[in-house]
């Protein structure tokens, strides 16, 4: 019998964790991410504060946890929008076939030939920088490659016996895409949906690096690394950088791990676009 397997529930584990303490940080007995002491500067980690203190005298473990609150919902945002916007085009496209699937593949096309740091960077750069902002540039990036994951799957779905039987019996188009292809379009994009997820995230820290992640005090992985990636950190207070980076390692690999696993598991073969 197949099954996900135990690496798979840690891996579900680890997100949940992180998820739950993300959301009640605010709660939970930690320091300020935003307080300054200087006397508390560049400190190792310790009992007092679990992954040191940045050249400011930050606690690392604060800010890595309230980070996550930013980080998460980014690449949640993202993904998501992605999906929606994505996803309802590709299956619009795959199941009308004719003009409609040439246009909509002529915008997928176009978006994939656009650099996609060029237009990051356009679009961080002429409006403000909040975390909606962010997540909705990431989750235009992710527009073409989920649109046309999603195409291919309903033009193999809408060929399918249970479709043809809905025709004949009189369903519109309407009740075919949402009762017959989406619920079936919907696995293998619930796979990439993790793994989606989990690049988000990296493209936020990517952004952070050039100064074009969310601004103000708002606290995300990207910026915390960033906080420690001067070289006299990362020759005498490494952890600054290395803690947010391994907290943003696990919780990627955890979602591409989930996501692979979710794909084999409901067999989803690859599909050539």
């Amino acid at each position: 019998m197949k099954t996900l397997g135990r690496p798979f529930w840690i891996a579900v584990g680890w997100l949940m964790l992180l998820t739950v303490l993300a959301v009640f940080a605010s709660w939970l007995p930690l320091e300020d991410p935003h307080e300054i002491g200087a006397a508390e500067a560049r400190l190792g980690p310790s009992s007092s504060h679990l992954f040191g203190t940045d050249a400011l005298g930050r606690d690392v473990f604060a800010r890595t946890i309230f980070g996550a609150r930013i980080s998460l919902l980014v690449g949640l945002l993202a993904i998501a929008f992605g999906m929606l916007v994505g996803g309802g085009l590709g299956i619009v496209a795959g199941y009308f076939r004719g003009v409609t699937d040439q246009v909509i593949s002529f915008c997928f096309f176009t978006l994939l030939s656009f650099p996609a740091l060029v237009l990051a960077l356009l679009i961080t750069a002429t409006i403000d920088r909040n975390q909606w902002t962010v997540s909705l540039t990431l989750g235009i990036l992710s527009i073409a490659s989920v649109g046309r994951l999603s195409r291919a799957n309903t033009i193999v779905f809408a060929e399918r016996e249970f479709v043809q039987a809905a025709r004949v019996l009189g369903a519109d188009s309407t009740r075919i895409i949402t009762h017959e292809l989406l619920p079936n379009v919907m696995i293998p994009m619930g796979a990439l949906a993790l793994l989606g997820m989990g690049i988000a995230i990296v493209a936020e820290g990517s952004l952070a690096f050039l100064g074009l992640s969310v601004e103000g005090d708002a606290v995300s992985w990207g910026k915390s690394i960033v906080d420690g990636s001067q070289a006299r950190d990362l020759e005498n207070n490494p952890n600054v950088a290395l803690f947010p980076i391994g907290v943003m390692f696990l919780t990627v690999l955890a979602l591409n791990y989930a996501g692979d696993r979710v794909r084999e598991y409901f067999d989803v073969r690859e599909t050539a676009f």
